[in-house]
């Protein structure tokens, strides 16, 4: 099977932590006491927390469940639709007249988006260090409130030089949005309950798609002799709505489950018991430089990366170039803003559709290839019909969006994958550095000398998301047969899944019992 058995574990009433400790081999006393701080932040809380047992243990994980999505996912949404809306924005102020305003040269728009993308690119690395020594959802809320403030600024640009240092800090501070959902998103799911929710978060893309071609139409209408030009509210007033979800963030986002002030402890003690199963930990702040090094060295992990890199130049494509490819079709600058918004309705129905796909028949591989397909043949279409054929190129921007709900699965593999606080934490700085070089990349392909039809671009497009489809199935074959590989390790038993060991920080290479999702 693809999965693991997350939702057959059942909690037996009888059973303390302290029971799983010693049936494991850990020493009582001293030597157990100098080993905690070995061993996840939730092992503690268990451990400190046996009086809760028995309440936890006729806990109702469906009406748990039901609650912590109420209570963060709603959160992740806002902040992945903002900083999407914010990276996008110049999107739509590209018809909007800021190139007169800025008097940008021909590839200056290109390279903003490719210096936000540096930007980020460079900072995911520090990412993986803050990530473990701060509380995530606090560092992640201080970062959303930061790029607010960076957008905002963008308002005041009279050059393409001062554009230039707004989109780089903008960049800066949005290193941490993918790395930091894919490791709290974690935290509250097991594997299967993963996927959903990773697609509803990562829908706010095509949340932000949707309304922001209605956004865009409507600071059209400004009028021009206002103290401020419409791309220059539009700038200012989605900084100041992004800095108010950065301080939700920061006030309401819980840092780990010990943390939540909404659930009891016996509510925190079932729902621990219950992602236990995962065996990636919730939260350990010791960094290990050993981790790092078995990174390097793990296949997966170069599979997962090159295979982001390749989806991500098409998604390169969408976030700057969207709004011109429909402006060249022959449609004035409002009525292209308004014509990207069908593109916001297939990346969220991708999405959503494929992420509660996995939870019920897994399958994450054959979902990814079917989505790169429909990439593929975009890209196809784009670059063979003739540019009369305004309906059918029409058609085909708007099917290369599906390839965004790709990025989530891969997300997702990503937590699922890999364990051990420091590795994990790198795993998901890497790929999410792999999404900034796709996304620096594809602009680039987008050349003024090529215009209208900038066919070198999409004979790009065409080729790496039909590069990608052999990567996918590539990185589902090593799965295959890492799997088979561990299949002489004994199955764990309830108590064994309970014990000490399972919050020891042990990553998926050292750990036979673990096992890869696909």
């Amino acid at each position: 099977m693809s999965e693991v058995i997350d939702e057959k574990i059942v909690v037996e009433p009888h059973q303390s932590p302290v029971e799983s400790q010693s049936e494991t081999g850990f020493k009582s006393g001293d030597d157990a006491s100098n080993s905690t701080k070995d061993v996840d932040a939730a092992w503690n809380f268990l451990s400190g927390h046996r009086d809760a047992d028995n309440v936890a243990s006729g806990a109702d994980l469906a009406a748990l469940r039901r609650k912590i999505d109420f209570h963060i996912v709603p959160i992740m949404f806002l902040c992945y639709m903002m900083q999407f809306m914010d990276k996008v924005i110049l999107n739509y102020a590209l018809v909007m007249g800021i190139s007169k305003d800025l008097n940008l040269g021909p590839n200056d728009a290109s390279n903003l988006a490719t210096f936000l993308f540096t930007a980020l690119l460079i900072f995911e690395i520090p990412n993986v260090y803050a990530l473990q020594m701060f509380p995530a959802a606090k560092w992640l809320g201080a970062n959303v409130v930061l790029w607010g403030v960076a957008t905002a600024c963008g308002a005041a640009a009279t050059s393409y030089q001062a554009m230039l240092v707004s989109r780089i800090f903008l960049g800066i501070f949005e290193a941490t949005i993918g790395p930091s959902l894919l490791l709290i998103s974690s935290q509250w799911y097991t594997k299967s309950e993963q996927a959903p929710r990773f697609a509803i978060w990562y829908g706010g893309l095509g949340f932000s798609q949707i309304i922001g071609g209605a956004i865009s139409y409507g600071f059209q209408h400004v009028a021009p002799g206002g103290a401020l030009s419409g791309w220059r509210t539009m700038f200012l007033v989605l900084g100041c709505v992004t800095v108010l979800v950065g301080l939700l963030t920061v006030f309401f986002l819980p840092d780990t489950p010990m943390k939540a002030r909404w659930l009891s402890d016996g509510e925190k003690v079932a729902l621990l018991k219950h992602v236990s199963v995962n065996q990636t930990g919730i939260e350990n702040k010791k960094f290990r430089p050993t981790e790092i090094v078995e990174a390097l060295l793990d296949p997966q992990i170069y599979l997962l990366v090159v295979s982001v890199v390749l989806l991500s130049i098409g998604s390169g494509v969408i976030t700057t170039y969207s709004t011109t490819l429909i402006r060249n079709l022959g449609y004035d600058p409002p009525h292209a803003a308004l014509m990207t918004m069908p593109s916001g309705v297939i990346s969220l129905a991708a999405t959503v559709v494929s992420g509660f796909a996995v939870r019920i028949q897994s399958h994450r591989w054959a979902w990814l290839v079917g989505l790169l397909a429909c990439g593929v043949l975009s890209g196809g279409l784009m670059r063979f019909l003739p540019t009369t054929n305004r309906a059918g190129i029409l058609a085909a921007i708007y099917l290369i969006n599906t390839i965004t709900a790709t990025l989530p699965i891969f997300y997702q593999w990503t937590a699922s994958n890999t364990s051990g606080g420091t590795k994990r934490a790198f795993a998901a700085a890497l790929v999410s550095a792999a999404f900034s070089v796709g996304n620096i990349v594809g602009p680039q392909t987008f050349r003024a000398k090529d215009a209208p039809e900038y066919r070198p671009a999409k004979i790009t497009l065409l080729a790496t998301e039909a590069t990608c489809m052999v990567t996918t199935f590539s990185l589902f074959l090593y799965y295959v047969w890492q799997n088979k590989r561990r299949a002489g390790a004994a199955e764990a038993s309830e108590s064994e899944y309970m014990s000490k060991e399972v919050w020891a920080n042990v990553t998926d290479r050292k750990n036979k019992r673990f096992r890869y999702v696909y």
